[in-house]
């Protein structure tokens, strides 16, 4: 799988994460991989699997420090106040962004906002791109 292919496989498993108890992710990742072919326009092999899982029970591990982080750039604005669409990427983005040094910080923001533009509301990618934008400094 391409990166950006593997991200939204990502977002789409990290999104079940708002719903399900952290140690629940396991068997969220399991049902999510029985179905990921149909939701997902390409096929998701073992190795892609295994770093998908990997990153996402690392993002989840991380998300109280991912989630503060957000807090304190967002002026203004609560996580309660995100759309669960919008944080789920956000938290992605930040995640990217603090922790992978292998991606670039331009990378991060406009991978996240194409996500924003295909799975959010219309105001979205704007959204998205202006809470990551914050983080360039």
């Amino acid at each position: 799988m391409k990166r950006s292919e593997l991200r939204e496989a990502e977002f789409l498993l990290l999104f079940r994460s708002l719903f399900n108890e952290s140690g629940e992710m396991s068997i969220q990742a399991d049902r999510f991989f029985e179905s990921a072919n149909e939701d997902l326009t390409v096929e998701v092999t073992g190795k892609d699997r295994e770093y998908i899982e990997t990153r996402i029970m690392d993002i989840v591990e991380k998300l109280p420090e991912i989630d503060n982080m957000i807090s304190e750039t967002t002026t203004g604005w609560t996580l309660d106040r995100f759309g669960k669409v919008d944080l789920t990427i956000v938290r992605l983005a930040v995640y990217e962004i603090k922790f992978d040094s292998d991606i670039p910080f331009g990378v991060s923001v406009n991978e996240a906002v194409e996500l924003a533009k295909k799975y959010g509301r219309d105001e979205s990618g704007a959204f998205v791109n202006g809470v990551l934008a914050k983080f360039a400094k």
